[in-house]
C-alpha cells in the first residue's frame, strides 16, 4: 500500500499538536452531564467555587474572568479593557502569535512599537529596559509579551522582563499571553507583577476550545476605569459584578465549566509543581531525541526552551509538511505544522497536557519512523536518547 493510500487505523489517534490537547476521560465524562439553569442556585455554587479554584493556576489572589471564547477573544479583552485609542504599546516579534496579537492591537487603533526578531529567541529583557528608558514621557502604555510562543517553542523570561520594567521605573502595564504555557510551565501572575494574563482552555487545562481567561491585577482594574477603547461583550465591569453572585452577564459555557472543575481536580491531585516537573522532563526527552537524530531544535537559547512543545527545524531539501503527512497517514499521529514564515521548515511536537512517559515514547518512535520514511537522514540512536531521559527519575 502506497504512502498516499487511505488506511484504516486501529487504536487511538495520537494528537501531538501543541493544542488542542488530549482530553482526559474524566473531563469528557464530566462534560457529558446535563446542562443546568445558569441563573439557578446550583450553577451559582459551582461558579463561585470555580472562580476561586482557578486562581492558583495563575498564581494569583486576584480575579480571573472566564469568557465563552477562544484565546483570541481573551487577547482582545486584555487590550480593550486597559487601553484607549492612540495609546502606544511595546510588542516583540517572537513568532506567529506575537505577530497576530500585534495585528489585533493595530486593528483596534493602538500604535504598536513592534521590535523585530528572528523567531528563534524570546523577548530580550535588556531590550525592554532600553526601550522603556528611551521613553521618559511614559508614552508607552503597555508591554505585550507572549510567554510561550506556540509557533516556535520559545519561552520568554517573564520575571526578568518584569525586573527590566522596574529598572526603567516605567508605569507601563504588563500584558502576557500564557495560552500554551498555563498549567504546563511555571508561571506566577502576582509574583512577577503581571497586569493581565491571557489564556484559554484547550492546552494545559486539558479541555476543548471554548473558554478564554483574563487574570487581572489591581493596576489593570484601575486602568480599566480610564480605558476608552470600545467594548461591550468583553467589558470586565459587568462580568465582575455578576461573578460576585456566581453568575455571568451572558450565557456561559456550562458544560465546559463542568470540564474545568474536573480538570482543576486533576491538577490539584497531581500538584502544580509535579505537573511542571513532568512537562520539563518530557521536553528534555524530546530535545534529546531531536539532537540525537542530528536535527536542530528551533529555539536557539537553552534558557528559553519550551516545556510545552518542541519545534524541529529540518535542513534544506526536506519539506516538514511532507514529513507530517507521512506520519499522519502511516501512524495516525498529528504533529503541529510550521506557521507563518516557518511553513514547510519546521514541525512541532506537542508534549503538554494529559500525556505520560509511554505516550511520549510512542510519539517519538512515530516521529523517528516518519522521518526515515520521508528520506530524512537521522541517527536511530535519537529515540534511545529520549528513553534514557524518561528512565531517569
Amino acid at each position: 500500500m502506497g504512502l498516499g493510500s487511505v488506511t484504516a487505523h486501529s487504536g487511538r489517534h495520537f494528537l501531538q499538536i501543541p493544542g488542542p490537547t488530549n482530553l482526559p476521560d474524566r473531563v469528557l465524562r464530566a462534560m457529558a452531564r446535563p446542562t443546568i439553569d445558569h441563573r439557578g442556585p446550583d450553577f451559582a455554587d459551582m461558579a463561585l467555587d470555580l472562580l476561586q479554584r482557578v486562581r492558583p493556576v495563575f498564581a494569583t489572589s486576584g480575579p480571573v474572568l472566564i469568557y465563552p471564547s477562544s484565546g483570541t477573544g481573551a487577547w482582545e479583552a486584555a487590550l480593550v479593557n486597559t487601553l484607549s485609542p492612540g495609546d502606544r504599546v511595546l510588542a516583540f516579534e517572537t513568532g506567529h502569535f506575537a505577530t497576530l496579537w500585534r495585528d489585533m492591537a493595530e486593528g483596534l487603533g493602538l500604535v504598536v512599537d513592534f521590535v523585530p526578531g528572528d523567531w528563534r529567541r524570546g523577548v530580550d529583557p535588556a531590550l525592554v529596559a532600553e526601550r522603556l528608558a528611551a521613553d521618559p514621557d511614559h508614552d508607552i502604555a503597555a508591554v505585550m509579551v507572549v510567554h510561550n510562543e506556540t509557533s516556535t517553542g520559545v519561552t520568554s523570561r517573564i520575571a526578568e522582563i518584569r525586573a527590566a520594567i522596574d529598572e526603567a521605573a516605567h508605569p507601563a502595564l504588563l500584558l502576557v499571553d500564557t495560552i500554551s504555557s498555563l498549567a504546563s510551565i511555571d508561571y506566577r501572575h502576582d509574583e512577577w507583577g503581571v497586569d493581565v494574563t491571557v489564556s484559554c482552555s484547550q492546552k494545559g487545562l486539558m479541555l476543548p476550545p471554548g473558554l478564554g481567561f483574563n487574570a487581572v491585577s489591581d493596576k489593570a482594574l484601575a486602568a480599566a476605569q480610564k480605558a476608552r477603547l470600545p467594548k461591550s461583550y468583553w467589558d470586565w465591569t459587568p462580568i465582575l459584578e455578576a461573578n460576585r453572585r456566581g453568575y455571568f452577564p451572558y450565557t456561559p459555557a456550562t458544560n465546559l465549566l463542568y470540564g474545568l472543575r474536573e480538570a482543576l481536580d486533576l491538577l490539584d491531585e497531581e500538584g502544580l509543581p509535579a505537573v511542571f516537573a513532568r512537562h520539563d522532563r518530557h521536553a528534555a526527552a524530546t530535545r534529546a531525541a531531536v539532537c540525537g537524530w542530528g536535527l536542530e531544535v528551533l529555539c536557539a537559547d537553552e534558557r528559553e526552551y519550551s516545556s510545552s512543545l518542541t519545534a524541529v527545524l529540518l535542513g534544506e531539501g526536506h519539506d516538514a509538511d511532507e514529513v507530517r503527512r507521512i506520519i499522519l497517514e502511516r501512524f495516525d499521529m498529528s504533529l503541529g505544522t510550521g506557521l507563518g514564515k516557518l511553513a514547510g521548515h519546521v514541525f512541532r511536537i506537542g508534549h503538554l497536557g494529559d500525556i505520560n512517559d509511554l505516550t511520549l515514547a510512542g510519539t517519538l518512535a512515530g516521529v523517528q519512523m516518519g522521518l526515515e520514511l520521508a528520506g530524512v537522514r537521522v541517527d536511530p540512536a535519537g529515540l534511545q536518547a529520549a528513553l534514557q531521559v524518561l528512565r531517569t527519575e
